[in-house]
């Protein structure tokens, strides 16, 4: 095993929208000068950060939490003044309270919503107009966005560069271990190459899916992870939902979001979007399960099922789907909860897991970040070894 000659004083493990952002923060912000962000995949944000709703959440989708809506609703104007070019706003968004099924009454979401400080109004005649109204109570428009996913890759490269971040791009990190000086190890499985080791003072594991997928000294993480395999369905719409994001409440849950790394739209549907699920645990590999999933599309049922509520869907155009594994903490699948999981490893001092359910929730991370006592180590541990 080749060993990595320059101490590092941090390695951020997976090259998702989370973990760009973090090496971009640790370089800029934190003055650490040797950071390195290893990715498996050949390019940036091109998995979970890409095969998802790419919606930029302002709270509507979760009623029933309201630490969850309120954080959203505060993130989302810095999100959107932190990475404009990502960020579509040029579409009516519409959410939708069935009249059967729905865990909220239209009444309930809307003074919600109000009590919050977020956009809402009811619909006008020709959007209602839209829905059948035998199953839908009422429809309101609010002020939600999506983002271009491609475009916050083009950041993220810009970023790391400028902040001289070194990029491993298909490369896995296999385990982590402690060493010497209170440093860590990290191993590393080139792609077609032999593995290498790295030391460093930190580490990031931002992995999302793969959070406990490390040999070595790593615990895994306390927090029980749900992984499922979800399906995102691409398509053309009719033109009277071209310029249109719907959601319907709450109970009979789905969506149709621009997409707009493609120009198309997303369809998620509550009961066919998931595909299997089980509990996250060491060894369990959620990417080879992916793999060796067979894809078939469910997209015949999600159109047939949203079309009783939002009949001109039924003329959408199927293009493809986007199958991923989505990571859900188990403490909330019951709920709207979506918190971040921000975990220090004991085992292992210096080592953080990190995930977070929405994009939004990069500035929930960062704030953690912010209270830990994080530097630039390389001198003090030349120090050490003198």
């Amino acid at each position: 095993m080749a060993a990595i000659d320059n101490m590092q004083d941090a390695v951020v493990i997976g090259g998702g929208f989370y973990g760009a952002a973090i090496a971009v923060y640790l370089a800029k912000q934190r003055g650490m000068k040797r950071v390195t962000l290893i990715e498996r995949e050949s390019t940036l944000l091109s998995r979970a950060s890409y095969n998802n709703q790419a919606r930029v959440h302002n709270g509507y989708h979760y009623p029933r939490s309201f630490t969850t809506a309120y954080r959203s609703r505060i993130n989302l104007p810095k999100f959107v003044q932190d990475w404009p070019d990502a960020v579509k706003q040029d579409f009516t968004k519409l959410y939708a309270i069935a009249r059967r099924n729905s865990k909220v009454t239209a009444n309930q979401f809307e003074r919600f919503y109000r009590e919050i400080g977020a956009r809402i109004e009811p619909a006008t005649p020709a959007l209602r107009a839209l829905f059948e109204p035998r199953l839908i109570e009422e429809v309101f428009l609010v002020e939600e966005y999506a983002f271009d996913t491609t475009r916050l890759a083009q950041w993220a490269l810009r970023e790391l560069s400028e902040s001289g971040v070194n990029i491993r791009l298909q490369t896995r990190a296999v385990a982590i271990s402690n060493s010497l000086d209170n440093a860590l190890n990290v191993t590393l499985a080139p792609e077609g190459k032999a593995q290498e080791l790295i030391t460093c003072r930190y580490v990031f594991n931002c992995t999302y899916s793969g959070l406990n997928q490390f040999g070595g000294d790593f615990p895994g993480t306390q927090t029980g992870l749900k992984q499922e395999v979800t399906e995102m369905a691409l398509m053309q719409v009719p033109s009277v939902l071209q310029d249109v994001g719907i959601t319907v409440m709450d109970g009979p849950f789905f969506s149709i979001m621009p997409f707009p790394a493609r120009g198309l739209h997303t369809v998620s549907h509550v009961r066919y979007t998931p595909h299997m699920h089980w509990t996250d645990e060491l060894g369990s590999d959620p990417y080879r399960k992916l793999d060796n999933y067979d894809r078939a599309t469910r997209v015949d049922r999600m159109i047939r099922d949203i079309g009783r509520y939002l009949p001109s869907a039924l003329n959408a155009q199927y293009v493809e789907s986007l199958f991923e594994v989505k990571t859900i903490l188990t403490k909330n699948e019951g709920d709207d909860g979506r918190p971040i999981l921000f975990e220090k490893h004991d085992a292992l001092p210096g080592c953080y897991s990190i995930l977070g359910g929405k994009i939004d929730n990069i500035y929930d991370v960062l704030e953690k970040l912010e209270t830990e006592n994080l530097a630039s180590t390389q001198t003090t541990l030349s120090e050490q070894r003198k």
